[in-house]
């Protein structure tokens, strides 16, 4: 009895220590981000979402950006656009605009107040005609939307109702060549009642609407809390994914060893589909130095 349990520890161990090898040897570590030179491959394209990096300020994240070599500081206004441009970037999605109804104080164009609902229409689609154009005249290509929350209502009706709004929209949109990207967002953890919180139905919602410039954002991470099997949900619906985000479960944070996803395969996955987009990098770092955690998600999804 002994023997064995002596035997199934030194397994133990030894398994533990070619894992922990694998895992050196394939992901970087902070201290190689953050010391790495080398130039990046050019297969993906790589962006950052700035809300994550908040507290550092715009114009340091674009030049960290442009540093690494990356193409895009992401979910931008209007107004950050300058920044953007003086470091030689591109904003691969345009941030959402808001606007209030008639009663005067109800906000819509966020995540939980959006196109699910028809008494929200006609304030979305003039936001979102004037936000179009300044996409289109800064030669930007994607603007993201949401469905907003359920809020008692069912699916089906969402749907319907998405799909009336955003193709009110939708010919703007394709007047001026610009894409309107529902986010997918888990309703579990970060965005309790949220409609458009799986793929299956943002799929539903890109065939009712049947437009060239109408796809998803499909979150790795939001997707990963509701639904899993992310690689093959990637390969059987890319032609409706129009731009990806990252991040770490649990927690939303690095995208390393530290969690569950191992985002080299998740890449590879994408680059299979003949993707040409981005990929925007929309973890929260934990770690005091967030750029060079920044660096390091960058250099694992650099495949």
């Amino acid at each position: 009895m002994n023997q064995s349990f002596s035997r199934r520890s030194a397994l133990k161990t030894i398994a533990g220590s070619t894992a922990a090898v694998g895992a050196a040897l394939t992901t970087p570590s902070l201290g190689q981000a953050a010391e790495g030179n080398d130039k990046l491959k050019g297969n993906i394209r790589h962006s950052v979402c700035k809300w994550c990096y908040g507290s550092i300020g715009l114009d340091k994240l674009a030049a960290k950006a442009a540093s690494l070599g990356m193409e895009s500081v992401e979910l931008l206004d209007p107004p950050d656009f300058p920044t953007m441009r003086k470091h030689g970037l591109s904003c691969a999605i345009v941030s959402f605009p808001t606007g209030t109804l008639k009663d005067g104080k109800t906000r819509v164009g966020g995540i939980g107040r959006a196109f699910n609902r028809l008494e929200h229409h006609d304030t979305l689609v003039e936001i979102y005609e004037k936000r179009i154009k300044e996409v289109a005249n800064a030669g930007l290509k994607n603007l993201i939307c949401f469905s907003g929350n359920r809020a008692g209502m069912d699916d089906e009706t969402g749907l319907k109702n998405c799909a009336s709004g955003l193709k009110r929209i939708l010919s703007i949109a394709e007047k001026h060549k610009v894409n309107i990207v529902m986010e997918l967002l888990n309703s579990r953890v970060n965005h309790k009642d949220y409609m458009c919180d799986r793929t299956d139905w943002g799929v539903e919602l890109c065939k009712a609407i049947d437009s060239e410039r109408f796809g998803l954002l499909y979150d790795i991470y939001h997707m990963q809390i509701m639904e899993g099997d992310v690689i093959r949900t990637i390969r059987n619906n890319h032609k409706y994914l129009f731009h990806y985000h990252t991040g770490g479960n649990p927690g939303r944070n690095e995208i390393d060893e530290t969690q569950e996803l191992y985002y080299p395969a998740i890449m590879r996955a994408i680059l299979e589909t003949g993707y040409k987009g981005h990929v925007g990098q929309e973890f929260i770092p934990k770690r005091e130095d967030k750029l060079a955690s920044l660096e390091q998600g960058v250099r694992i999804c650099d495949v």
